[in-house]
């Protein structure tokens, strides 16, 4: 039997994006969403071979947590998060309904509630908005294995102004590493 062309024009397994994705409808899905980021990072450990560190886990069930909350109680309808294996890193995106970009707020320890996206972005190596065609795409990035140089996640920069809202700096928002690579 000749199986030459068998596979043409298929990507071989190791060169297939390492990726998962789900639709979120209820509060009490958040749970869920948080299950499903460990299981993939679980599953990134022991079928693909890729290191993952007990920080990485916790940072990025942390950052799913906070962003489809968000979506669920700011957006109407489903929200949608993927998560993608890239260069030693996850993706994680958020998808939602909303058009209303996230107000970055000046970090303020007196202020109660509203912190949860300063977190994401002081654990994210890089943190995006961008407006979609329906709704906005919320992009945070986490590192899966520790910095040898002792820096645990190398977290984000604002780069826009504290206080400033995602729309007041464009049409999106970028932050990326504080540390040149």
């Amino acid at each position: 039997m000749d199986l030459a062309g068998h596979n043409e024009g298929q990507q071989p397994l190791v060169d297939r994006p390492i990726r998962a994705g789900a639709a979120f409808e209820g509060s009490g899905e958040i749970a869920e969403a948080r299950d499903m980021a460990r299981d993939f990072l679980t599953s990134v450990q022991a079928v693909h071979g890729l290191p993952v560190s007990a920080r990485a886990m916790g940072m990025v069930q942390l950052v799913v947590s906070e962003l489809v909350t968000n979506a669920r109680k700011y957006a109407p309808g489903p929200c949608l998060l993927d998560l993608e294996i890239s260069e030693g890193a996850v993706q994680i995106s958020v998808w939602d309904s909303s058009t209303a970009l996230p107000s970055v707020q000046a970090a303020d320890p007196e202020r109660v509630g509203q912190h949860g996206l300063e977190i994401v972005m002081a654990v994210s190596q890089t943190f995006c908005v961008h407006r979609e065609p329906v709704g906005k795409r919320i992009t945070a990035v986490i590192g899966l294995a520790d910095d040898p140089g002792g820096d645990p996640g190398r977290p984000a920069a604002l780069l826009t102004a504290p206080g400033r809202t995602a729309s007041e700096a464009g049409t999106g928002l970028l932050v990326g590493p504080t540390r040149s690579v």
